[in-house]
This record gives C-alpha cells, sequence and structure tokens, in this order.
C-alpha cells in the first residue's frame, strides 16, 4: 500500500473533483431543458416499461410482470393526469393515446381482469374498455 506524500498527487481528490465537474455539468444540462420536455421524457420512460411489463416487447414470455406494470400504469395515468395542463395539446393527446394502449394490453394479459374502472391508472382517467 503506497502512502501519500505532499508531491503526489491524491487520487481520490482528483476524483472528487471530476465528479463535481460531472454534477455541475448535469445540473446546467438541466436548467436549459424545457419543463414540458422533462414531463414527456418521464412520461415515455414509464409508457416503455408499462409496455414490456404487458407483453408487448420481444420476448413476452420472459417480460410479461403484470405486478410491476400495474405500478407504471398507475405513474403514467398520474403524470399525465396531472401534466396534461402544461403541455401542449398534441403532447397530452399523444400520451393519452399510449396510456390507452398499455391499460387494453394489461386487461388482455390479466388471467382475471379488473373490474370496468378499477383497472391501473382507471382512478385517473376513467373506465377504459
Amino acid at each position: 500500500m503506497s502512502e501519500h506524500t505532499p508531491d503526489q498527487p491524491d487520487a481520490s481528490a482528483a476524483a472528487a473533483g471530476s465528479e463535481h465537474a460531472d454534477i455541475s455539468q448535469a445540473t446546467r444540462d438541466i436548467a436549459d431543458v424545457a419543463a414540458v420536455e422533462v414531463i414527456t421524457t418521464a412520461a415515455v420512460h414509464l409508457l416503455s416499461a408499462a409496455a414490456v411489463k404487458v407483453g408487448l416487447a420481444d420476448d413476452p414470455d420472459t417480460q410479461i410482470d403484470l405486478d410491476e406494470a400495474r405500478k407504471l400504469i398507475n405513474a403514467l395515468a398520474g403524470l399525465i393526469t396531472a401534466g396534461a395542463p402544461e403541455v401542449s395539446d398534441m403532447h397530452a393527446r399523444s400520451l393519452r393515446d399510449g396510456l390507452r394502449s398499455v391499460q387494453l394490453a394489461f386487461r388482455e394479459a390479466s388471467v382475471i381482469p379488473d373490474p370496468i374502472g378499477q383497472g391501473p391508472g382507471e382512478k385517473y382517467t376513467g373506465p377504459v374498455n
């Protein structure tokens, strides 16, 4: 094990400085992004994850997880419902269409479907059938 001497640079200090620079850069990058873009990006990530979990991806036999899908769809429905007034109608409409698609796919994938109006996200969106 080597000991740090005054003439040798401290590797941990250099790493901490680099990490601080990375955080500063990320903060500046986030500051430049419009709220609408952050909202829609988060919604698209939730929508994509939900689609995989309800079996709309390449390998549904190994990727379906309806418990996880329910959580993602609920979060997506809440975000879209709350964020719709803040984003343009064009964005909100597309997100609602995607949400409805994963809600219907969830219903189709369920062995015992939820009653109409009680499926994932339906407390925010109303019944989907």
